[in-house]
């Protein structure tokens, strides 16, 4: 693996200009032209640094760079017992496929040559209306399922079945990269979340259980209570989810290493190696050589590659965590 080309664009964000000192906050766009065995892509990152000039004489000197946004997370909640023993296991329940909390209009306006096949557009063109109308034709289910979207969305785990679809998961990595769906909340560190509407835009279902330290969904602010399960948001908790086997519903078997991996698989990254996991991405590409380009949020990233030694996060005791997600939930 080679770079051909690197490119650099940044902006001022905001400034503050003191007497002898200017700190400013600055975005860095990072583009690099990459090849393996002659097949070339380009990797794309966008980050974010505070920069300190103090008066050095009759000009300004850099005194201090401190990185905004680094890829690490110190959160960790307690989860509940049903994290480890999965109340699903055993019993027969159904799953409604989850449909993406997007305008599936607007989502595919982009062009990518990271991955072949054209169903991410037909797939919505036969989806009900959000009231839950008519709907999912393509796949044969009928009935529509829009009406899961108020109080009980998120639920209708009562099937197996339903495919995971890797290449509408990578369509909503590649949308979503290096800005917020607006119908979702941002987060400061996002990287956990953007993972999870990957996985939920690629058909995972949620297991809404209402109790924030068990189960995968989410629904929002209702006033200021937080909607959602510490695993749709939290590093580690997303790590324990997908460590802990079930029946049914979102489901990962950790592999070996990085080229087991696929397209919409996750890999999480314990910095320290301590047992804590601290970021999470979503594989959206394969080089030559097998092995896997990730998307991310916090510092946004578009292929980049796996092993994350570039990152400030990164250390010697750095250990990974591969998950390939299942193909059917």
């Amino acid at each position: 693996m080679r770079s051909i080309r690197s490119e650099m664009r940044a902006r001022i964000e905001k400034f503050n200009e003191s007497k002898g000192e200017v700190v400013a906050d600055v975005s860095i766009h990072l583009v690099r032209s990459m090849e393996q065995r002659k097949q070339p892509w380009m990797e794309e990152r966008v980050e974010r640094e505070r920069l300190r000039f103090v008066r050095y004489g009759k000009g300004w000197l850099l005194d201090t760079v401190k990185p905004l946004g680094i890829e690490r997370s110190a959160d960790a909640y307690p989860f509940d017992e049903d994290e480890v023993h999965d109340p699903w296991d055993g019993e027969k329940k159904t799953a409604v496929p989850s449909m993406p909390y997007i305008n599936p209009q607007a989502l595919y306006g982009f062009k990518s040559k990271v991955y072949s096949g054209g169903s991410a557009n037909d797939r919505y063109s036969n989806y009900g209306d959000i009231s839950g109308e008519g709907g999912y034709g393509l796949n044969g289910y009928g009935g529509g399922y829009g009406a899961g979207y108020g109080a009980g969305y998120g639920q209708g785990i009562t099937r197996r079945g339903i495919p995971y679809f890797r290449e509408e998961t990578v369509a909503y990595a590649e949308r979503w990269w290096n800005e917020p769906n607006p119908g979702y909340e941002k987060f400061e560190v996002n990287c956990t979340n953007y993972v999870s509407q990957c996985l939920f835009a690629g058909g995972a279902p949620m297991n809404y259980t209402g109790r924030r330290p068990s189960g995968w969904w989410y629904k929002g602010y209702s006033g200021n209570n937080e909607n959602w399960s510490f695993s749709w948001a939290v590093a580690n908790s997303l790590q324990h989810y997908l460590g802990n086997p079930r029946a049914l519903g979102l489901r990962a078997h950790a592999v070996s290493g990085p080229e087991a991996l696929k397209l919409g698989d996750v890999i999480c990254y314990d910095w320290d190696g301590n047992g804590r996991v601290g970021h999470n991405v979503i594989v959206t590409a394969i080089t030559p050589e097998g092995m896997p380009l990730v998307n991310a949020n916090t510092v946004s990233s578009r292929h980049r590659y796996w092993d994350y030694k570039d990152s400030y996060a990164w250390t010697e005791k750095t250990r990974y965590h591969f998950y390939h997600i299942a193909d059917e939930f």
